[in-house]
């Protein structure tokens, strides 16, 4: 997977956003607007694969067009795609880009049957990141969702990096129909 590349797509792309919505804000407002959003996003990608909707015996709701898996699929790269803003703004991509070195020992590591601990410690360190600065909790954040793509929801690095790029034109589609 081509971390750089998509780093380089989710900060262009955000960048047009910022520009065609004329946002004039500071470093600190955009930060916290992007951990808002990445925190929805994986609210997002949790509701939709419903792991832990215990009572329910189908799980995996899914768009009209896709099936379950497509549609987790671009959840997960909805949320990718603010780690990866988050990363550029508070001058952390490098945990974005030495993490790509790591891909083959993230895929190695064991599945999940339930993902409520691996989730919550997500989001926990998330948070830590925001409130006190942690480069490395963002770090050890980031690297759960990989692994919440790669192995517990099982898609392959070509999969996650083509559906990034298509979720990313679509945004960008949007943009020009003033979405």
């Amino acid at each position: 997977m081509d971390l750089q590349s998509l780093l380089s797509s989710s900060v262009f792309l955000n960048r047009q956003i910022e520009n065609k919505q004329q946002l004039h804000w500071s470093n600190e407002a955009r930060v916290k607007n992007a951990f808002v959003a990445l925190d929805v996003e994986l609210s997002e990608m949790a509701n939709t694969s419903e792991w832990f909707k215990v009572w329910k015996i189908h799980k995996g709701k899914h768009d009209p067009d896709k099936t379950p898996r497509e549609t987790l699929l671009y959840e997960y790269v909805d949320a990718m795609d603010f780690y990866l803003l988050i990363a550029n703004l508070k001058n952390w991509n490098h945990f974005i880009l030495n993490s790509e070195k790591d891909l083959s020992k993230i895929e190695a590591l064991k599945r999940e049957d339930n993902l409520d601990k691996q989730y919550l410690a997500m989001k926990r360190m998330l948070f830590d990141a925001y409130f006190n600065h942690s480069g490395d909790s963002f770090n050890h954040s980031w690297r759960l969702l990989l692994k919440f793509g790669l192995v517990d929801f099982g898609y392959r690095e070509d999969e996650i990096e083509n559906a990034f790029n298509d979720k990313n034109k679509i945004n960008e589609e949007r943009q020009d129909s003033n979405y």
